[in-house]
């Protein structure tokens, strides 16, 4: 199996959450070892060498990726959350959604200065919760931020939602 078979594995589930959108659900994909393996393994190569300390991972599923690549490269594990789920003092950040305003919050000492950070999310469409949790893990001045999705939806353009001098890489594109 090649990185692009792993498509076959995921599985459209037509308007969902809402009529008209085409959701792909990376469940499927993910509960097959070998994809998973695969997955995991191109991961661990586009940032083996990039000395990676934090791996911010989005709720909820950007904590399945986030936690295999904190693994493999050794490095902690940040969750980005919704409010109130984090049970110490946080910082956060609203954004705007297609269907209204959400909230994304980190510990106030989840990155420090001398961090190297990967934000990890399944999948990027219109990119509004990464660009907050960017602007999170920004404000706490690491030493370098990059972004990393599993999928990519590139007719929403997601990408011009996010800064433009940050490294952002997708492992599969639609």
């Amino acid at each position: 199996m090649q990185l692009e078979d792993l498509k076959k594995l995921i599985r459209d589930v037509p308007d969902f959450p809402s009529k008209g959108i085409m959701f792909r659900d990376l469940t499927t994909m993910i509960k097959d070892p070998e994809a998973l393996h695969i997955m995991s393994e191109e991961l661990k190569k586009i940032y083996k060498d990039k000395g990676v300390t934090k791996i911010v991972g989005i709720e909820s599923r950007g904590f399945i990726g986030g936690s295999i690549m904190a693994f493999e490269l050794g490095a902690g594990f940040v969750p980005a959350r919704k409010p109130g789920k984090l049970p110490s003092v946080t910082v956060k950040k609203a954004f705007a959604k297609e269907y209204g305003v959400d909230m994304i919050e980190l510990h106030s000492d989840a990155i420090s200065r001398d961090d190297i950070v990967v934000l990890h999310d399944d999948l990027l469409a219109t990119g509004g919760t990464m660009a907050a949790c960017y602007d999170l893990v920004k404000s706490m001045n690491p030493k370098k931020i990059y972004i990393n999705f599993i999928v990519e939806l590139t007719a929403l353009d997601g990408r011009k939602n996010l800064p433009a001098d940050c490294e952002i890489t997708s492992l599969l594109k639609y």
